[in-house]
């Protein structure tokens, strides 16, 4: 990728090569030179296996085509940042169905889990709910600075590169049950 963009906007569904492979191919360490940049998928259908699979592929969120422009761009804010999934109301459907989908945990993603401090699970937790920093902060009283440490450690820990992986990663590793606070 010649132009180095901070965030790609992936068609799920494009006539020459979908939407998945592209973003296999823009996320690919091979090709990484020192900046990989963000993707954000857009999808015409709430629930996708494209969406399931480019999460998987490490994209950083999706988004429906027919969403308001002010939308968009939020989104594209939000997964530049790497912040969090973009929250329009088919998140939580999207999230419950991936879990309810998601395979047993496998040991290799036990020992990852639990390389984790109680404070790391716990703004994972946080994380895996949607929560800001600064909302995570607030259950146990802790400083948002804190947090930060907390969720670039845990990153770290678990070879995650933004929110959207630590979601799926905490619903397949079994950390977070759909419907379950």
């Amino acid at each position: 990728m010649r132009e180095r963009p901070d965030v790609v906007l992936m068609d799920g569904r494009m006539p020459v090569m979908d939407g998945l492979e592209a973003t296999r191919r823009v996320l690919d360490p091979a090709r990484d030179r020192g900046h990989r940049p963000r993707v954000l998928v857009l999808t015409t259908f709430d629930i996708d296996d494209y969406v399931y699979d480019a999460l998987r592929g490490g994209a950083g969120g999706f988004l429906l085509k027919d969403a308001p422009p002010d939308d968009l761009i939020a989104a594209v804010r939000v997964v530049a940042a790497g912040d969090a999934l973009p929250a329009p109301p088919v998140t939580r459907r999207l999230i419950e169905e991936f879990a309810a989908r998601r395979p047993a945990v496998s040991e290799a993603e036990a020992l990852r889990l639990s390389g984790l401090t109680l404070r790391e699970t716990d703004v994972l937790r946080g994380i895996a709910a949607g929560l800001a920093n600064a909302e995570i902060a607030a259950e146990p009283g802790i400083a948002e600075e804190a947090v930060k440490s907390h969720v670039g450690r845990l990153f770290g820990k678990l070879g995650l590169r933004d929110r959207a992986q630590a979601v799926v990663f905490a619903y397949e590793g079994g950390l977070v049950v759909p419907g379950r606070r």
